[in-house]
């Protein structure tokens, strides 16, 4: 055998075993997937993230890694269900802002639309809820998860606030949101929408005069500290679903697929549990600190937004909102 008939063998034998050494080497290597949100990493919506993130890596024996990316970081509430349509982004927390992408959650946005917090539960967790992901994932690409209760959004101003009057020229910050925009004109607020990391620094050199948020949310952004009065108008009862690119979720194994909706239930649950006592310590830090607590009389409000209501209903899903407000009976 000549010296380059005996290489051929060798070259071809160590190519195989390059081969599997490599292969070995990427063997049981995580999928690492990103979830986004924009809040900060002392709220609740982030540690039901790590929790998520902690039962995704232990119900998939290791096969799949959730990093968690908080305060914007993957961008905001837009970017991350852009993010998400395209695949770079694999999971995010995201609210009201979805009804840019898949209208009828428009409805859902409405001022005064749910009667109190077990009003909300009985609809999201309900057929109607699960109806609404199974359209929006038609629709947008973006599957939902699962729904995550947050509290009572209230306002928060530097003026003292006790009837829509009193809102007159008051410039308050919404979410780029129909909804929102539409309802606080009706309450006689001028609106100005505008992302959530931008609030702060607005109120602060006064662009804004005012914004609106649940209590958890509001006061581990700090945004009491620039705002004088946080007065209770329980105007939303809202939620913020936990989302997943449809694309990422495909590209998993079908126990992986499994492993990732049973995490979602359990965080849910989870996040659900402590959201309730991190409201209420966070209303005491606030007024610990200094903010006024203004008690109202709610139905001024609630008067003043249903002509908006009712001709965003016809616009967006008449059908949604009658089913909503059917189940106030």
């Amino acid at each position: 055998m000549t010296r380059k008939q005996w290489l051929w063998p060798v070259a071809a034998i160590a190519l195989v075993l390059t081969g599997c050494n490599v292969g070995h080497a990427n063997e049981g290597e995580p999928k690492k997937l990103r979830l986004g949100h924009i809040q900060s990493e002392s709220n609740a919506w982030h540690k039901g993230s790590l929790k998520f993130a902690e039962l995704v890596h232990e119900k998939t024996g290791g096969s799949v890694k959730v990093e968690v990316y908080p305060s914007s970081t993957l961008g905001a509430d837009r970017d991350l269900v852009e993010g998400m349509q395209i695949g770079s982004v694999d999971f995010a927390l995201v609210a009201g802002v979805m009804s840019n992408f898949y209208e009828p959650y428009s409805i859902l946005e409405l001022p005064y639309l749910f009667e109190d917090l077990n009003h909300l539960e009985e609809f999201v967790y309900g057929e109607d809820g699960k109806r609404l992901q199974e359209e929006t994932l038609e629709a947008t690409g973006v599957r939902g998860l699962e729904f995550w209760l947050r509290g009572a959004r209230q306002l928060t101003t530097n003026k003292l606030v006790e009837s829509p009057e009193d809102l007159r020229g008051v410039k308050i910050r919404v979410p780029n949101i129909e909804a929102s925009v539409e309802g606080w004109q009706a309450m006689g607020a001028s609106p100005t929408p505008m992302n959530f990391g931008e609030v702060y620094s607005s109120l602060q050199t006064g662009v804004i005069d005012a914004q609106e948020n649940p209590i958890e949310f509001t006061a581990s952004a700090r945004i009491h500290e620039v705002q004088d009065y946080l007065v209770m108008t329980d105007h939303v009862f809202g939620y913020v679903q936990l989302l997943m690119s449809d694309k990422t979720y495909q590209e998993l194994t079908e126990d992986e697929q499994q492993a990732v909706m049973e995490a979602a239930e359990e965080a849910r649950m989870y996040q659900n549990e402590i959201v309730s006592a991190e409201e209420e310590s966070a209303l005491q830090m606030m007024l610990d600190e200094g903010v006024e607590q203004i008690e109202v009389d709610q139905e001024p409000f609630r008067e003043s937004v249903q002509r908006v209501n009712e001709r965003l209903a016809d616009k967006y899903g008449r059908e949604l909102y009658d089913t909503i407000q059917g189940m106030r009976e």
